[in-house]
């Protein structure tokens, strides 16, 4: 596969018919945005998108349309607005999943196909398990696989964030991929119905997904994959306390298609910074969803989506695509 080269924007826009100059920016926006969400709805990324979507609607004095185009592993909602007209009222409300389908050989294009926007939030992920489980800390379980080898069982949804969160604890950890069993699952609900039952020993989960059964203590959240504690978890260390030297988040964004003026994504970044640097919107997302707000406008946000890329492309070496 090749990677996907990235092509400056400019401010004419290719239509039907011929190019025509883009609005004056003092214009932008004056009809509704559609933001494309490539998950069904009730997800995480469902839920937190939905809610960037309120806020900026708020900001901009603009309706937002937060629209599910779901299926394909998020690849058709992305390939929708790929495919978009580039001039601002088309978003992509996304994470890793850009770079992941494409590493994993499902989309023949990565996060490079797009322009970014603007990174909002980080949402902390944790490793857990089911409250009877005989591992109660993340420390615990390089020795048990240690000691039960390829019983044990470890769930994720193939290419997307788990899978590579796992691939990135067995490095750090210090486990061999060869020694464990990775178990596919369509989706979070199938993992934690199979961990609930027995049926594999370890998924990869955060608060949006996982909140309630820590809380209920169905499951055991194991650490915290972060620098800090999570205030909703606070006798839940970090995996860097445990020795295990690893921060996973889940981080997600905004991006519009390929040509989208730098002047028209810049608005909308200085709306959401208007409604994003607001303690109670702040303490509200990491309380509630384990998700830190980190706001990186387009060039910042290009520079984190590389270094990104090449960590993931590292560690889908140790994936067989066969």
């Amino acid at each position: 596969m090749r990677r996907a080269v990235a092509v400056c924007a400019c401010m004419i826009l290719a239509v039907p018919g011929g190019a025509v100059p883009v609005q004056a920016e003092e214009d932008y926006p004056d009809r509704a945005i559609r933001l494309v969400i490539p998950f069904g709805p009730g997800g995480a990324t469902d839920v937190l998108f939905r809610r960037v979507a309120d806020w900026l609607e708020t900001s901009l004095d603009t309706p937002i349309d937060p629209v599910n185009v779901s299926g394909d592993a998020a690849i058709r909602g992305a390939s929708d607005v790929k495919e978009a007209t580039p001039d601002g009222y088309t978003l992509l409300g996304s994470h890793q999943t850009l770079s992941l389908s494409y590493l994993y050989g499902k989309a023949d294009f990565s996060y490079e196909a797009f322009a970014p926007v603007a990174l909002l939030m980080r949402t902390i992920n944790i490793p857990a398990t089911r409250a009877d489980h005989p591992v109660d800390a993340a420390d615990g379980i390089a020795p048990y696989v240690a000691k039960h080898g390829d019983n044990v069982r470890f769930g994720m949804i193939e290419g997307s964030t788990d899978h590579f969160f796992w691939l990135h604890f067995f490095e750090e950890a210090g486990i061999d991929q060869d020694q464990v069993a990775l178990v596919g699952y369509p989706d979070t609900a199938s993992q934690i119905a199979a961990l609930m039952t027995g049926e594999i020993d370890f998924s990869m989960l955060n608060l949006p997904s996982g909140g309630e059964l820590f809380a209920s203590g169905t499951l055991t959240p194991l650490g915290v994959a972060d620098t800090q504690r999570l205030p909703t978890l606070p006798s839940v260390p970090t995996l860097q306390e445990q020795g295990i030297d690893m921060v996973n988040t889940t981080d997600r964004g905004l991006f519009a298609p390929l040509g989208t003026p730098i002047e028209r994504r810049d608005v909308l970044v200085s709306a959401l910074l208007q409604v994003l640097d607001d303690d109670m919107h702040r303490q509200r997302l990491e309380r509630e969803f384990g998700t830190r707000i980190h706001v990186q406008s387009s060039g910042d946000y290009s520079r984190v989506l590389d270094e990104q890329f090449r960590r993931l492309e590292e560690l889908a070496k140790a994936i067989d695509f066969d």
